[in-house]
């Protein structure tokens, strides 16, 4: 009778390990996609043992009721990961296309391992509850993929600082709850979506370092939420939207070392915009004497344009001005006195055309 007893025991056992324990085809996938990669340095696939990949498997968390992968969070910036093994960390190999079989994953992250290569699984838009895709620092390749407006979850797409070529893909724009777009440092071309404004819940978007073309599409101006916008370092032309300067949130804007046309928008001299980088366009005419008392920046750098034309005198009745840089212009006159130019180093003015008074020549 107690042979009988320990037996109903010892199966009792193994059938709620069972149940508490992940699915052995999430186990299999989890494998299969360590299986393609390669980090000696750290050991952070030691712990990958077991039937059990629920527990203490090392970047892996499951759902706790279904107990299917949910989230794998594997930062190469990870301090105590750096603490732990005294070295910085480098994997290498390509995330595998394996991985699409984690048909519960909520959130992707591979992030900042510098050697990872290979492009982005096609099927990754096929995972139906994926909220976070994070594979940014790493040396990627190909183009984002063209289904990517399939991921109706998605509110995080970074591939910022990899090697991605291609064009934004059109679908892109089908993702109504992306609040954070990062593809900076990439070799992403062609034009931004015109439609880029149906991603009404977006708070940042960046896109700089790339050899993006084309105008900035007004209808970025829909994106109510939308508080950082950069697209630095591209070859965007046209001119500046005007409505831009009538966002209610946006507070950066970054359009410096582009292929800028046109004139400077009087909007965005009186808007919620504090940190305005115009500089190394090809902007023309003259600087709105549109400041006032909303006007407030720590950055207004319109350098290394074409303007021409005075300061504007009502730029003395901004409220605050940090960083001020007209320099490498056509400007003419005499700079005016008190604040915020009684702080202003010559720097900010000069290679213009016949600008004088401090912190300039006598005029």
């Amino acid at each position: 009778m107690k042979r009988s007893s320990s037996i109903i025991s010892v199966l009792l056992f193994a059938v709620i390990s069972t149940v508490n324990s992940c699915p052995p085809s999430d186990r299999a996938a989890l494998l299969a996609f360590k299986a393609a990669l390669h980090e000696p340095y750290l050991g952070i696939f030691e712990s990958w043992t077991g039937t059990d990949c629920c527990h203490n498997w090392y970047g892996v968390s499951c759902d706790t009721e279904s107990k299917r992968v949910a989230e794998i969070n594997l930062r190469g910036e990870s301090k105590d990961l750096f603490e732990r093994a005294g070295r910085y960390g480098f994997m290498t190999g390509y995330i595998s296309s394996e991985i699409c079989k984690l048909t519960r994953l909520s959130s992707i992250t591979v992030s900042d391992w510098e050697g990872i290569s290979g492009e982005i699984p096609k099927c990754i838009a096929s995972l139906p509850f994926l909220s976070i895709l994070d594979l940014n620092g790493n040396k990627i390749t190909g183009e984002i993929p063209a289904d990517i407006g399939k991921l109706q979850r998605l509110t995080v797409l970074n591939v910022a600082d990899n090697q991605i070529s291609g064009s934004i893909p059109a679908s892109l724009t089908n993702l109504s709850d992306l609040m954070h777009l990062d593809l900076r440092n990439n070799k992403i071309s062609g034009p931004i979506p015109i439609t880029f404004g149906r991603l009404r819940m977006l708070s940042r978007a960046l896109l700089s370092g790339n050899s993006i073309t084309g105008p900035i599409p007004a209808s970025v101006c829909l994106i109510y939420r939308l508080a950082d916008l950069d697209l630095s370092l591209n070859q965007i032309t046209g001119e500046i939207p005007s409505c831009l300067g009538k966002m209610a949130v946006l507070a950066t804007l970054n359009l410096d070392c582009n292929k800028i046309t046109g004139g400077l928008p009087s909007t965005l001299l009186n808007s919620a915009v504090g940190n305005l980088n115009l500089s190394r366009n090809a902007l023309q005419g003259k600087i709105p004497d549109d400041f006032g008392p909303r006007s407030y920046f720590t950055v207004l750098d319109l350098s290394h344009n074409f303007l021409k034309g005075p300061i504007p005198k009502s730029l003395s009745s901004a409220s605050y001005i940090g960083h001020l840089d007209v320099s490498f212009n056509h400007l003419c006159g005499r700079i005016p006195a008190g604040a915020p130019f009684d702080h202003l180093e010559a720097s900010s003015f000069m290679y213009n055309d016949c600008l004088c008074g401090k912190p300039l020549r006598a005029c």
